[in-house]
């Protein structure tokens, strides 16, 4: 389903509208703060080069899954193994590799159910 933001800005923008009028337009029809200036202009952008596809194109900073796995394979092949020999093995960057860690550790837990002390 479409996102009602983005045929709002659409149609400020073949309209006339300015950033900041379709700005305020866009938030005084859906909510205060639903949408900055800045996001406005970046669509203006993408509007104003022919593109008037509403859809999120992807995005490069979410976490590839198969890179995930192969974190989290390693550790559960070899629970010694440091984080920092990971990153090497793997070729990706050492925080890369504590933020996967982390994210695997925290939804385990979260399987886990909470600690109880005895």
């Amino acid at each position: 389903m479409l996102d009602s933001n983005c045929d709002r800005r659409v149609f400020n923008y073949k309209k006339g509208k300015n950033v900041t009028q379709s700005a305020k337009k866009t938030c005084a029809v859906y909510r205060p703060n639903a949408v900055s200036a800045r996001v406005t202009q970046n669509w203006f952008k993408r509007f104003q080069s022919g593109n008037f596809d509403v859809k999120n194109e992807p995005r490069s900073d979410l976490p590839d899954q198969d890179e995930v796995n192969a974190v989290v394979e390693n550790v559960e092949q070899a629970r010694h193994i440091s984080s920092y020999d990971i990153a090497k093995e793997l070729g990706i960057d050492h925080k890369t590799v504590l933020t996967h860690l982390t994210s695997w550790i925290y939804k385990k837990a979260q399987y886990l159910g909470p600690i109880r002390a005895h």
